[in-house]
């Protein structure tokens, strides 16, 4: 099944497993895994990686790139990266996507501090920072300060309190 962003890849998988079926090998044309992974590429390399699963307020999905909850402005924010990239933003510069772990990231950032963060989000040269906790974990739990408006690849799933977070070791194929 050939799927051109992270939210099309979710999509699919989350009926996969409604459905009880296997999840189906995906071709990556685009996305922040599929660039993670040095795609688009013009020849077809295979690759194993990993799933993030979450469980929000007790209702489960399932997320191929990253996780974010966040305030309006960025001044709390909880992301958890599966995949180096969020747009243009080298937000997990140390995650990989088949490692059996997340990179999770949770900042309270002031004002000012938010403007030099954001200033070097590109380069992934805004880690090590006072106000951001990094941490690799294979499992999780998160309380957030607030219901907050969860994203998983791209796409808004609604508000949610209580994070479970984990990871399914190579639990996909995919193709570059």
């Amino acid at each position: 099944m050939v799927v051109g962003s992270d939210a099309e890849a979710r999509r699919v998988l989350e009926t996969a497993r409604r459905q009880g079926r296997p999840f189906p090998p995906l071709g990556l044309t685009g996305g922040d895994l599929c660039r993670t992974l040095g795609g688009p590429a013009s020849q077809d390399v295979t690759f194993t990686v990993d799933l993030g699963e979450v469980l929000v307020d007790g209702r489960l999905h399932l997320f191929t790139a990253h996780l974010v909850a966040r305030t309006r402005l960025w001044g709390y924010a909880f992301a958890a990266m599966n995949a180096q990239w969020l747009g243009t933003w080298n937000l997990g510069p140390r995650a990989h996507p088949n490692d059996g772990l997340l990179d999770t990231y949770e900042a309270h950032l002031p004002l000012l501090e938010r403007l030099k963060v954001r200033s070097r989000l590109g380069h992934g040269a805004h880690l090590p920072h006072p106000a951001i906790t990094e941490r690799r974990a294979a499992a999780l739990q998160v309380e957030l300060p607030r219901p907050l408006p969860v994203v998983l690849d791209g796409e808004s799933i609604g508000m949610g309190r209580t994070l479970a977070v984990r990871v399914e070791p190579d639990a996909l194929t995919v193709v570059v």
